[in-house]
């Protein structure tokens, strides 16, 4: 068998009909079904079932199909890396960014842009652990989230920690002081950024749960612009990491940082760590790693 073989084995797989197959790769049928016959034969195994309108797998066809993808990845990541060796001035960046973890990116990019004028760029925001996701089925290379994730298939590189704020509305009297506590915040009614179960809203309630507070939460908003709305209208107070406030300057808001409760979140930039990364990609992580240093 050779790749291109298992090119046509996943065409005949992913479109179930040996017609469909052939009009996807712009060639007759016949062939291709010899080329079906001749893979069979050279693995003494029948890989596809022929009765019913569409083809179904064997065990055997399944075990090929599995192979041939990651086969003809390895080879489309070979190619890639045999043209991009020693260049790095070409190429494309992808990556992913959570929806409020980095506030300075656009200078980051600009320096980049400054070392690698031909690079393009493709840039995904969303929840961080949709972005797991996104970096494990190679839609983005890269993706800058928030902690803590499961992160076993992934290399990461730590970027900074930041602290959390309360915030409640400028037409409320201001604290005397300029910080407070969990306890002092507890029974302040919350809604909470980003969703259930996710990033920052995790390890807040995971704060409160280790200091045995109950918080008084009311709701949950992951759409930052409108969360400052409805605290800066005494809907509800909330409670938001640093970069929060300098990504989004000008509001009427109070704000107080929350210390001595170990409250405060982590950002780092993620990449798959059993792929070949592009050349571009592997200089954004450089250019990260300096800035760091």
């Amino acid at each position: 068998m050779d790749i291109r073989q298992l090119r046509y084995f996943i065409a005949i797989v992913e479109e179930g009909k040996i017609s469909a197959a052939a009009n996807r790769l712009h060639m007759s049928q016949p062939p291709l079904s010899q080329q079906l016959r001749a893979m069979e034969e050279e693995l003494g195994s029948r890989l596809v079932e022929r009765g019913g309108k569409v083809l179904e797998m064997t065990e055997a066809g399944k075990a090929l199909y599995k192979y041939a993808l990651q086969m003809t990845q390895l080879m489309e990541e070979a190619k890639l890396e045999v043209k991009e060796v020693g260049n790095g001035v070409n190429g494309r960046l992808t990556i992913g960014i959570n929806t409020f973890s980095v506030d300075n990116l656009p200078d980051i990019l600009h320096r980049f842009k400054e070392l690698y004028p031909r690079v393009t760029y493709k840039i995904q925001q969303n929840e961080s652990s949709h972005l797991c996701k996104l970096v494990e089925e190679r839609i983005v290379e890269l993706a800058i989230i928030r902690l803590p994730l499961e992160l076993e298939h992934f290399s990461v590189l730590h970027l900074h920690t930041e602290p959390f704020y309360y915030i409640t509305s400028a037409q409320r009297p201001p604290y005397e002081q300029e910080v407070v506590s969990l306890a002092d915040i507890q029974a302040s009614p919350l809604v909470l950024p980003s969703t259930e179960g996710l990033g920052v809203h995790y390890s807040i309630l995971e704060s409160f749960s280790r200091h045995q507070l109950q918080p008084n939460l009311i709701g949950e908003c992951s759409d930052i612009p409108l969360l400052l709305d409805l605290v800066t209208s005494e809907f509800a107070d909330s409670i938001v990491p640093e970069t929060v406030l300098r990504r989004h300057p000008g509001y009427p808001i109070h704000a107080y940082e929350i210390t001595g409760n170990g409250l405060s979140t982590s950002v780092g930039l993620i990449w798959n760590k059993h792929h070949y990364l592009s050349k571009a990609a592997q200089n954004f992580i450089d250019l990260l790693k300096e800035r760091n240093c």
